[in-house]
């Protein structure tokens, strides 16, 4: 049990970290557009998103609960008292996403930690005990949900920003812009919120997973202490922001105005809380990079730097089989330790 107890722990460790870096990995883009139209300086948009994050944290478990139990049946990583496996599964799945979001961060590339989690907790578990370990139907469902949220998010930022030319095109151009730049404050908050509903309960997941799988807990609820942790962590993660993609989300894609930047967060945020409701994990950098391309493409397609949007792309794909093979390595070098 003394060593079930330093694995368990040290998952609990590396969860929050998860969480803290995923605060500063994300944050970028549930600023970006703020930032980059001067609608708010850089400090006040992290810390008004840095609260927000840890609002919505707070609010819901839906998502929590999907990370849980839908890839891997948590309770089936607990085949005996005292057995380790199922947390050295875990250990190893936050090792590979935690490697991935650094090296995604350090180079400035929008990657998703959604991605690179649950596919290092399939790797990892894979690893562990071979494919039929694997909750295909929950499995499936999340995946779908990360394919369907971006094109979603495409094409309602497209709509969205038809509307807004269509609505305003009569408009004076300062008065409006000056009209969606205050409005963008209110926007960058939602978005901040919505992140925080999705993004910091995967965090609290992977816990309550690593409790079931030590046999200290026998249903998928989050506890209260989880909740309250992963919060903070995320919104600690928040306070410390993340530049380097805010200047590839906010100014790579395209040249954002404050009715652009108005038109990606109603749409992004949109979506992302719709996947909240339904209690399906999904992207936060996906859907806002994607909103970003569909609002970009209604004004002028041209005006979308589509070589910074593949490179994007590109590494969307590449993330989930890389974070796999990562986590299954670790997954037997960690076996090897314990």
């Amino acid at each position: 049990m003394d060593t079930l107890l330093i694995i368990t722990v040290l998952v609990v460790i590396f969860a929050l970290a998860f969480d803290f870096i995923n605060g500063f990995h994300d944050t970028a883009n549930a600023i970006a557009t703020s930032v980059s139209t001067r609608a708010l300086k850089p400090r006040v948009a992290v810390l008004l998103a840095a609260v927000m994050n840890f609002v919505g944290a707070m609010t819901f478990v839906g998502v929590a609960k999907a990370v849980a139990s839908g890839i891997v049946d948590p309770f089936s990583l607990n085949a005996f008292e005292g057995d380790t496996t199922g947390s050295v599964v875990i250990l190893a799945a936050l090792c590979s996403a935690i490697t991935w979001n650094l090296l995604t961060w350090y180079f400035g590339i929008p990657s998703s930690s959604s991605h690179t989690l649950i596919g290092s907790i399939a790797g990892a578990a894979v690893a562990s005990a071979g494919m039929n370990i694997l909750n295909y139907e929950g499995f499936f469902k999340i995946l779908q949900a990360l394919i369907i949220s971006p094109i979603l998010a495409l094409t309602l930022g497209f709509i969205v920003m038809k509307l807004f030319k269509f609505i305003f095109h009569r408009s004076p151009l300062y008065g409006t812009t000056k009209a969606f730049r205050l409005t963008q404050i209110g926007t960058a908050a939602l978005q901040s919120f919505t992140h925080g509903t999705n993004d910091a309960q995967k965090a609290m997941g992977i816990i309550t997973m690593a409790l079931i799988a030590a046999n200290w807990q026998s249903t998928d609820e989050v506890q209260d202490w989880v909740r309250f942790a992963c919060a903070l962590a995320m919104g600690l993660g928040t306070s410390v922001g993340g530049y380097k993609i805010i200047k590839t989300v906010g100014g790579k894609i395209m040249k954002i105005r404050p009715v652009n930047g108005v038109a990606a967060d109603l749409t992004s945020a949109s979506i992302i809380f719709g996947a909240t409701v339904i209690a399906l994990p999904v992207s936060t950098t996906h859907v806002i990079s994607s909103a970003i391309m569909g609002v970009g493409a209604a004004q002028r397609v041209k005006g979308v730097k589509w070589g910074m949007a593949r490179k994007i792309v590109i590494t969307w794909f590449i993330t989930l089989p890389i974070s796999a093979l990562m986590a299954a390595l670790f997954y037997f070098l960690i076996s090897l330790i314990f």
